[in-house]
């Protein structure tokens, strides 16, 4: 994962449960809209057989990599999948050890101000701040008054409408999910549906600049 790319478009979409004859149509719509950075979670059936044909199929248009990434185990077969970065949805110590020691991106899971802290000390490269859509933007300004200097990304509830406050109160990066990936839609095949909502988050960020 290169990043200072990420930095530029801090958008991360976030793949859980997606079968295979929907990778390659995902993959076009992402890069349609403007997205650069997917995970696929390690709980989805497969996951490394899409990881890997996700990094084979994109040739690098896309930066892949693997969330929901639990233990050291899971860790290691994303790696060998080609995840180029990993997320958690918690702070598993021994993954971020891990990632840290062969300097790979790792977003570990947290929420509390201890929690972040003790995951950003710990080595990582932004803090998923999760479910943030339950705390909403304001939390993040709350965050980052005794911690200015921890990058945090929000996970939950992050739309079109609200994105730019993430970025206004602090966020330096948000993710997203289930509400533009829906399971209807992947069933149906509606991947311009997924595109245009993709296209609305990337074109928020660009029109204000983000923060």
């Amino acid at each position: 994962m290169d990043i200072a790319r990420f930095k530029k478009l801090p958008i991360m979409g976030i793949l859980r449960g997606i079968g295979e004859d929907s990778v390659e149509p995902v993959l076009e719509a992402a890069f349609s809209a403007g997205v650069e950075t997917l995970e696929i979670t390690m709980n989805t059936e497969n996951a490394e057989r899409l990881i890997s044909r996700a990094v084979k199929v994109n040739t690098h248009r896309l930066m892949i990599g693997a969330g929901t990434v639990l233990n050291v185990e899971s860790l290691r077969t994303a790696l060998d999948a080609g995840a180029s970065f990993i997320v958690m949805p918690a702070i598993i110590d021994e993954v971020i050890d891990y990632c840290v020691e062969n300097v790979i991106p790792v977003f570990p899971g947290a929420l509390t101000p201890g929690e972040i802290y003790h995951a950003w000390t710990s080595g990582a490269t932004m803090v998923k701040v999760f479910p943030s859509g339950f705390f909403g933007p304001a939390y993040f300004k709350e965050i980052k008054g005794p911690f200015a200097n921890i990058e945090l990304m929000a996970c939950g509830g992050v739309k079109a409408e609200n994105i730019t406050d993430y970025f206004a109160n602090g966020a330096s990066a948000v993710s997203f999910g289930a509400g533009i990936f829906r399971k209807e839609w992947l069933a149906n095949g509606e991947f311009e549906k997924m595109a245009g909502e993709m296209r609305k988050l990337v074109e928020a960020f660009r029109r204000t600049g983000g923060r």
